[in-house]
């Protein structure tokens, strides 16, 4: 029998809020204006990445994959993260839904054969504090979304970029899945143009400038032992 992964956060608070992972989902392609995210899709193609049946797309993502971590093996050089936020469902609306920041680490050579195969390829990095999402409803779009691989910037941008958490939620209530358990990734923002994401360590921010306040996670990445085959 498998057992769900518990995630546990801290809030602002003081207070601890848990939850086992039954259903975890990515987002993908969910940028807010759509027409950008069709030229994306084009882009993607010409590298052999195959374009999803519609956008906004949704991953099911085995759920012992969300994890708050600080090393994620590899077993290439070829995998990177994205930075995200990610909803997760504690209890009843409206005050156990927590925002936090989220890592996507994806095989980036395993994506041009499937999407869905290259998230879950990888884990889900989350990190381990978080807001209620009632506390920071009232300017969602002012919250900034940072990536830096080392200490360099890759991703900077916010979150008026994507889809909202609102669109998400409705999305979890006519699907039925919205539940206590269930932890979605909101899809990520553009990368820096030249910056090289194949690197060994990932950190993201989801910061609320009004308070001065970030949710954080950092994490290594450490490839594998390879052995020839025999």
């Amino acid at each position: 029998m498998t057992t769900c992964p518990e995630l546990r956060f801290r809030l602002p608070d003081g207070s601890e809020a848990a939850t086992r992972v039954h259903t975890l989902l990515n987002a993908g392609y969910a940028g807010r204006n759509q027409a950008d995210v069709a030229a994306h899709v084009a882009e993607l193609a010409e590298l052999g990445v195959p374009a999803p049946a519609a956008t906004p797309a949704l991953y099911a993502v085995a759920p012992y994959l969300a994890q708050q971590t600080g090393e994620v093996p590899a077993q290439h050089g070829r995998t990177s993260g994205e930075a995200e936020w990610a909803l997760v469902i504690t209890g009843p609306e409206p005050h156990d839904v927590l925002l936090t920041a989220a890592c996507d680490h994806t095989d980036r050579a395993l994506e041009v054969h499937g999407v869905a195969w290259s998230k879950n390829a990888g884990p889900d990095v989350l990190a381990s504090t978080a807001w209620r999402l009632t506390e920071v409803a009232d300017r969602l779009d002012e919250l900034t979304l940072r990536a830096w691989v080392g200490d360099t910037p890759i991703q900077d941008g916010t979150l008026a970029e994507l889809l909202p958490p609102a669109y998400w939620l409705d999305f979890l209530r006519e699907h039925d899945l919205y539940a206590p358990g269930v932890v979605l990734l909101s899809g990520t923002i553009p990368m820096v143009s030249g910056v090289d994401q194949f690197a060994d360590r990932w950190r993201v921010a989801l910061g609320d400038p009004a308070r001065g306040a970030a949710s954080e996670l950092e994490y290594r990445v450490r490839r594998l032992p390879e052995f020839g085959e025999k």
